[in-house]
Order: structure tokens, then C-alpha cells, then sequence
């Protein structure tokens, strides 16, 4: 083999070598992007969320936290509007379904099953 093709060689092998580096660290810049972006998004949302808090999700006025006959609702002192939290709308429908008038609608219209 001839000195000519040894350094051709050798440069080949550096060149293949210096490749896979470029590789090894584009992917490495690539995940490290991923990650930050990923932290850039939570950190976002967590903003988001801390101002969306308490708001009317119509007008994006404050909202106050009231008892109308011991249920807790969420109202809107601009647009009016109601919010209820998880269960409290089953809590209005059992108070009324306890009601004399939906006691005296079953006993003039029962239900036919």
C-alpha cells in the first residue's frame, strides 16, 4: 500500500469519525430543544391557568363565590352569569324533586313504565 493511500485512508476514517459527531451531537441539541420547549410550554400553561382562575369564562370578569340555598355558585357581577362546581346542579335538582310541586306532578301524572 502506498503512503498516498494510507492518508487517503486516514482521512476517510477522520471524515466518517467527524460525521458521526455531528451526528451524535445534532441529535443531543435536538432533545435538549424538545426539553426546553416541553419546560417553556408548562411554565405557559401554568401562567394560563393562574390567570384564568376565579374568571367568567364569558366576559373574563372576576367571579364571586355565593350560597343560594346551600348550594355554592360562582357569579359574574358584569354579565350575570352562573357557574356551578361538580355536583352542585344534582343538588338543585334533588332539592327541587323534594318540592311539593314535583311531589303533586307524580301523583297526577305517574310515570308509566
Amino acid at each position: 500500500m502506498a503512503t498516498n493511500e494510507k492518508d487517503r485512508l486516514g482521512d476517510k476514517l477522520r471524515d466518517v469519525e467527524r460525521a458521526r459527531e455531528d451526528v451524535y451531537f445534532a441529535e443531543r441539541e435536538r432533545e435538549m430543544v424538545a426539553k426546553l420547549r416541553h419546560v417553556k410550554e408548562s411554565e405557559t400553561e401554568t401562567v394560563l391557568k393562574q390567570a384564568a382562575h376565579m374568571r367568567c369564562p364569558k366576559c373574563g370578569e372576576r367571579l364571586h363565590e355565593r350560597s343560594l340555598h346551600g348550594v355554592e355558585v360562582k357569579e359574574c357581577t358584569a354579565c350575570r352569569g352562573m357557574w356551578l362546581d361538580q355536583g352542585a346542579l344534582e343538588k338543585i335538582g334533588q332539592r327541587e324533586n323534594d318540592g311539593w310541586i314535583a311531589r303533586w306532578l307524580r301523583t297526577e301524572f305517574p310515570e308509566t313504565t
